[in-house]
């Protein structure tokens, strides 16, 4: 098929800023786009051809929406996966599938799925509701601390808490969810590998996540992660073993953490362009969204390795700050060498909300790592 400069439609479920910035991508190759998003100042409408506002759980919407377009992708999870199976059954390419989003959209699922395929995880309890696990702890089936996660819609730190004590419960919502052991770990890894739909594969350097105590979101992605070479090659074949059970098509991004003993362990995985690949606008051969159109469209898959070390720095909504925003500070950190900001296009700014990242980019990983730290201090996420 020609996707060139065609009739030829890619539509995208969602668009935020993943859903933007894989449009640079559609840009460059003159790929007609369509996006279904629910809000109509969603940072993807100016970069498409065509921009749909809609709510993406909605059956029929997501079904009206998917059959004029050719094929269909995702830039998030929470999608109505039964309008997905619809379409795929009338002829639509859907990728990721319909079968790997319903296992990933519920993180009790996506752990049952890697215990079933001998993917290394943290072990767990599944509960039909939050108020099951009293019962749980004074049976002594479970016992404190432990990571609550809600089943459906966590995202962005939302939807998991660790629980140290009776009372960390209290304010949870009374949701399916499961029971993590807290693991004592070393490093937080993400693997991105890319599948297209020939089969072939490749995978992106291991990248090592700084997380922000409070808020539970990445404040920094490392390329390449500060480990030795025999952790990352281990890293590397687990997140190709999760990739091969899952079938995907599309990039897959691995979540793991390396324990104390260096075991690695899977956390979660996101069917789609990620947080952890940021970077690689900046600092890859072929960044991550242009792979996972080249994978959509069983084109071939573009060169993984980095030129360059790179750190991604996540821009978030100052915490007593909500409105619109302002950038302070923005062109103290333009001044900076190697430093490139990406703001995503949010008008409004709140606490911890997502407002845009800034890649730093140097020949050596623990400067860009010193720079990443002083654009961190400097640039503020305010409102006016």
């Amino acid at each position: 098929m020609n996707y060139f400069s065609s009739k030829f439609k890619l539509g995208i479920l969602g668009g935020g800023q993943l859903g933007k910035m894989i449009l640079y991508s559609t840009r460059k190759f003159d790929i007609y786009t369509c996006v279904l998003d629910p809000s109509k100042d969603a940072p993807a409408r100016l970069a498409c051809d065509e921009f749909t506002v809609g709510d993406l759980l909605d059956y029929d919407t997501v079904i009206d929406f998917g059959k004029k377009v050719d094929i269909l992708t995702i830039e998030i999870e929470n999608v109505n996966v039964d309008a997905l199976e619809k379409l795929e059954n009338d002829g639509v390419k859907v990728y990721p599938s319909a079968k790997t989003l319903k296992t990933i959209q519920n993180k009790a699922h996506q752990k049952l799925f890697y215990r079933d395929h001998n993917i290394p995880t943290a072990d767990f309890s599944r509960f039909a509701y939050t108020s099951e696990i009293d019962e749980a702890v004074d049976n002594g089936g479970l016992s404190y601390p432990f990571v609550w996660k809600s089943a459906k819609f966590g995202y962005d730190g939302q939807g998991v808490k660790i629980v140290k004590r009776y009372t960390d419960l209290i304010d949870l919502p009374n949701v399916e969810c499961i029971a993590e052991n807290l693991i004592p770990f070393k490093n937080e890894l993400a693997v991105i590998v890319a599948r297209n739909t020939k089969g072939d594969l490749k995978t992106y350097p291991v990248v090592e996540m700084e997380f922000h105590p409070e808020a539970n979101q990445v404040e920094y992605v490392i390329c390449p992660a500060r480990i030795p070479d025999h952790i990352a090659k281990k890293a590397e074949l687990v997140a190709l073993k999760t990739a091969a059970a899952y079938e995907h098509v599309g990039l897959l991004a691995v979540e793991m953490f390396q324990t104390e003993d260096d075991d690695i362990l899977v956390n979660e995985v996101a069917p789609r362009p990620h947080n952890s690949g940021h970077y690689s606008i900046e600092a890859s051969y072929t960044d991550q969204f242009e792979q996972h159109l080249r994978a959509i469209l069983g084109l071939p898959l573009g060169k993984t390795e980095s030129t360059v070390a790179g750190v991604m720095v996540n821009l978030v909504g100052a915490e007593d700050y909500t409105g619109n925003v302002l950038y302070k500070n923005i062109e103290k950190i333009l001044a900076m060498d190697g430093v490139t900001p990406h703001i995503y296009g949010k008008k409004q700014t709140r606490p911890f909300r997502k407002m845009g990242h800034v890649t730093i980019v140097n020949e050596d990983i623990d400067k860009a790592r010193a720079i990443a730290e002083k654009v961190k201090r400097t640039i503020q996420v305010i409102s006016e």
